[in-house]
């Protein structure tokens, strides 16, 4: 309930269950930053499933952003700063979400609850601006969890997929108080970019998340890329040998967060410097993710796509999609697209950032076949598109493809609008929709991938891509027609944006047996 009437730049104030909180109102919107929806995840809790919060007195002010969980940050003249919008700094208060809605009094409203990308090692709620949402009558809440050794490490007496667990966490204290800001808990959209689309794709596969949300929408990520508990353990083993602890969950929760965290960066490295297939994984290798979701039979039963295949999440209506050149961004912003030859694109499997085409699981023939379907790419260029499709375009489709049959609807896109910035050299690269699904073109460089969007970033692109978002959340159909095996009708999103069916068939069928 609303303890103050609300006006511009007044605070309102709502009660939940765990207590009263005080968020700030102004431009139409009511907003609450870092609001905690589990205990902070150390002490007691350390590297242990989410705690129930504490209830508080008194009245918590929910006027600036929380902490973050712990994560390294990009150095001042690291490429990739320029392209990463992180105003929140990490702190063990890090299970919070954030909350936008156009009216805590309306009730019945839907709600969208973003979960954020970064490798599954960065990330934070904080980085995005739900308000627009809010404008156009949804609730938005953005939220928080676990990444890195501290999320997803696992050993055999600890806890498998501690940041999927507190996605789930977050999730159940949206059904349970989204309420008391306007929402309608049985009218939820999850949706994320990259890992976070890949932590959709999970969350469709998982039997504790069954119910807790109604439609589903996963950007440049899908439900492929998790690891087996074999290869997680092993990794959490080496973990443990750099520390020089035992391999328990009493050992690694003795490391202070910030050696832990030290640790789970120098090992990657080394995962990254020594490929060695019969520690670390083909596909682990592959990704450069040491932490990804782990297939422990509990929480994760099977791999995500298996389980949706035969049915799980049939009933959550789903969009998928792509950007045309997603791994663009990695490419260029490490230089390692205009360093490989072709020689190089079938030599021997090398690390992340100079792997051949091989790593990614096709043979010579099949990348001899990608020549003549891009016969104008450079070596790097080709290597890129590769890339892009075992990321992303792929898992996406069959994501589709083993959702289509169910009753709920199934909605493919593809982003397919080119930066213009540097030169045009990053195209329609990674993260590059974020700003113009949540519309916040008007932002600059105050948002992800910011500093890609040029000058004079179409607007009516923004309208198109946000307003079918909205609509999704709200009806369960975002505006175009329903995907099939028989046509797989594709929304292109660009300046003038159209559905095209079944976009690059022919290298689709490259990936048949390999994805």
């Amino acid at each position: 309930m609303i303890a103050t009437a609300p006006h511009e730049g007044s605070t309102t104030v709502v009660t939940t269950a765990a207590g009263r909180v005080r968020g700030l109102h102004a431009g139409g919107v009511h907003r609450f930053l870092g609001i905690p929806y589990a205990r902070p995840p150390f002490g007691p809790g350390r590297l242990r499933p989410p705690r129930p919060v504490e209830p508080w007195s008194g009245v918590l002010d929910a006027l600036e952003f929380g902490p973050e969980p712990p994560q390294p940050k990009p150095p001042a003249d690291d490429p990739a700063a320029a392209m990463v919008w992180d105003p929140a700094t990490p702190g063990q208060d890090c299970l919070n979400l954030n909350v936008w809605t156009p009216d805590p009094a309306a009730g019945g409203l839907p709600v969208m609850v973003w979960i954020p990308g970064g490798m599954f090692e960065v990330g934070s709620g904080a980085s995005y601006d739900g308000g627009r949402f809010a404008r156009d009558g949804v609730v938005c809440v953005t939220i928080n969890y676990r990444v890195g050794p501290e999320g997803f490490a696992f050993v055999d007496d600890g806890y498998a997929n501690l940041g999927l667990r507190d996605q789930i966490a977050a999730l159940e204290w949206v059904r349970d108080t989204i309420p008391a800001f306007g929402g309608d808990p049985d009218t939820v959209t999850i949706f994320g970019e990259s890992a976070g689309a890949m932590s959709v794709g999970s969350l469709l596969a998982m039997p504790r998340a069954e119910g807790l949300f109604r439609r589903a929408i996963c950007q440049s990520g899908a439900a492929h890329r998790v690891v087996p508990a074999t290869t997680a353990r092993r990794i959490g083993i080496r973990l443990a040998e750099r520390l020089g602890v035992e391999a328990s969950l009493a050992g690694l929760a003795s490391v202070p967060a910030d050696r832990l965290l030290a640790a789970g960066l120098e090992l990657k490295a080394e995962m990254q410097s020594s490929p060695d297939p019969d520690r670390w994984d083909v596909d682990v290798i592959a990704s450069a993710l040491p932490w990804q979701p782990v297939v422990d039979g509990d929480v994760l039963p099977e791999r995500p796509i298996d389980r949706i295949a035969a049915g799980a999440g049939s009933d959550v209506d789903v969009i998928v999609g792509w950007n045309a050149d997603d791994w663009r961004l990695f490419t260029v912003v490490n230089g390692s697209i205009d360093r490989v030859t072709d020689a190089g694109l079938t030599g021997p499997v090398q690390v992340h950032g100079y792997e051949t085409a091989l790593a990614f699981g096709l043979d010579t023939a099949r990348v001899a076949a990608y020549r003549e379907l891009l016969p104008g790419a450079s070596p790097g260029e080709l290597l890129a598109a590769i890339q892009s499709d075992w990321w992303c375009r792929i898992p996406a489709q069959r994501l589709a493809d083993a959702h289509a049959p169910s009753a709920a609807g199934t909605y493919v896109y593809e982003f397919a609008w080119p930066s213009p910035a540097f030169g045009g050299a990053f195209g329609a690269c990674h993260a590059l929709e974020l700003p113009f699904v949540f519309d916040t073109l008007d932002l600059g460089p105050r948002q992800m991938q910011g500093a890609l969007l040029g000058e004079a970033p179409p607007q009516e692109l923004a309208a198109a891509m946000h307003g079918a978002w909205v609509r999704f959340a709200a009806t369960g159909r975002p505006g175009w027609d329903r995907y099939d095996e028989a046509r797989r009708a594709t929304m292109r999103f660009d300046v003038v944006s159209r559905v095209v069916d079944d976009p690059r068939a022919s290298e689709r069928t490259l990936w048949d047996g390999r994805l």
